[in-house]
């Protein structure tokens, strides 16, 4: 069932019920207190009359008879009958109207039960037991009540012209807020059915709604698709990354063992297989580190282990400085009384190396003066780690897309690279707790800040 068609239903039977109910229970309250203000009513003319009874004595029956006539006119269809201690009729209305139960009435009436009362047809029929001036007496009436059951009739009429003008205005407003309401799921429903799943460009859904709920749960779609398209491009890219990283050093590491085929020198036939030998430990470990993250991604858990990066630090340093010996690497620890504690950490050793051989690698490229320099930041009780150099720094609007899978800035021209490096290191570093910044120091220096939780 759609949500528009349950909301109508739900909100409008919900009033509908409520509305029926309360008008109900008026009509059972009116009911209530008509019988009973006409019973009073009743019992009223009884006393009276028993009043006159007893006051007269034997004139009493002309004068009653008097009354009687001139008061037909009080209750609609009435008749009342008065009896003695003895019960015994002493008074009798000159109605022509019968009272089936007064025998039955009357027998049951005594001083412990004084009042009964009951219907006979819409009659109203009470008999009571009265004391007037120590002599006692029953008295029993049945009337009709006209203006009562005029009024009844009339306030149902009006009660069933009340129900339905509500039931039409709730179905209205029903209608119209669960079109209100509906609208905006409807339209995100339309706007995900038209999305072009193979389109890579940044595709955002946007409602038009006031609703909080709604505005969250497009932006929450967004960036879910965001996540998605990222980790798929990623992925996509990745392949095409690792194959083209293979083709080159793998077409040189053919190149030059068909090389060394011609060389005598056995040591010039080592030294040539080493240096192989590193190369292809390099693109292995690149590729093992992606299929880490496919793993990660996939749902499993990566291993972690206590490790010193002070220690992994200094052997990307060693491993870099090997392909590149001009560069320089100054290292600093900072305060002076570093606790050394910090720097043991549970990480994924060969994860958080390729994230931090990613940032060492790119201030290799992006140095002006072949120097970079890493500090190792114990003041707080969590380990942060900076590297920067100085060189052409990136825009503000670079630095918006510094991490985005692919991107490359104005400086890194000419330079090697697919712009995937970047977005490596903070994927690893995110699947660590840790966070990565990019900031720009005293205008020419590039600063990377790495903070372990």
């Amino acid at each position: 069932m759609k949500i528009r068609n349950k909301i109508l239903i739900y909100f409008s039977s919900t009033v509908v019920v409520l509305t029926a109910v309360s008008l109900i229970i008026v009509f059972i309250l009116f009911s209530a207190h008509r019988e009973e203000e006409f019973q009073q009513r009743q019992f009223s003319k009884i006393k009276y009359t028993i009043g006159l009874v007893d006051q007269f004595g034997k004139m009493s029956e002309e004068i009653s008879m008097l009354l009687d006539e001139q008061d037909i006119n009080d209750f609609y269809d009435e008749k009342m009958l008065i009896y003695d201690a003895h019960k015994n009729l002493i008074f009798s209305s000159i109605d022509s109207l019968d009272i089936e139960k007064s025998q039955e009435i009357l027998n049951q009436l005594s001083s412990e039960n004084f009042w009964i009362e009951t219907k006979e047809d819409n009659y109203d029929l009470i008999g009571v037991y009265v004391v007037n001036n120590s002599n006692e007496y029953y008295g029993i009436s049945k009337a009709y009540d006209y203006f009562g059951y005029s009024k009844k009739d009339f306030l149902k009429k009006v009660l069933v012209a009340i129900f339905s003008a509500v039931v039409f205005v709730v179905l209205l407003i029903s209608f119209i807020l669960s079109n209100l309401i509906a609208r905006p799921i409807w339209e995100l429903t339309k706007k995900i059915e038209e999305y072009d799943l193979n389109d890579e460009s940044d595709q955002m859904i946007e409602i038009n709604t006031n609703t909080s709920e709604f505005k969250n749960l497009s932006i929450k779609f967004n960036e879910l698709i965001k996540r998605t398209n990222e980790t798929f491009l990623f992925h996509k890219y990745s392949i095409q990354h690792i194959s083209h990283e293979l083709r080159t050093p793998i077409a040189v590491l053919v190149s030059e063992l068909e090389k060394m085929e011609n060389l005598d020198d056995i040591d010039k036939i080592k030294l040539g297989l080493n240096e192989q030998r590193h190369k292809a430990k390099s693109l292995g470990n690149t590729i093992n580190i992606l299929l880490q993250i496919s793993k990660i991604d996939a749902g499993q858990e990566v291993n972690k282990t206590l490790t010193r990066i002070d220690e992994l630090i200094f052997n990307n340093i060693s491993e870099i400085t090997s392909y590149n010996p001009d560069f320089n690497f100054e290292v600093q620890y900072i305060p002076d009384n570093f606790n050394e504690k910090i720097l043991n950490i549970s990480v994924n050793e060969e994860l958080i190396k390729q994230a931090f051989m990613n940032l060492l690698a790119n201030a290799v490229y992006y140095s002006n003066n072949k120097k970079a320099k890493i500090i190792l930041d114990g003041t707080t009780e969590v380990l942060k780690v900076r590297i920067s150099n100085s060189g052409e720094t990136l825009s503000e609007k670079e630095q918006e897309f510094l991490f985005s899978h692919f991107f490359r800035g104005e400086n890194s021209k000419n330079r090697q690279g697919f712009g995937l490096g970047l977005a490596l290191s903070q994927k690893i570093f995110i699947i660590h707790n840790a966070t990565i910044e990019y900031t720009i120091e005293d205008g020419f220096f590039n600063v990377f800040i790495v903070k372990f939780a």
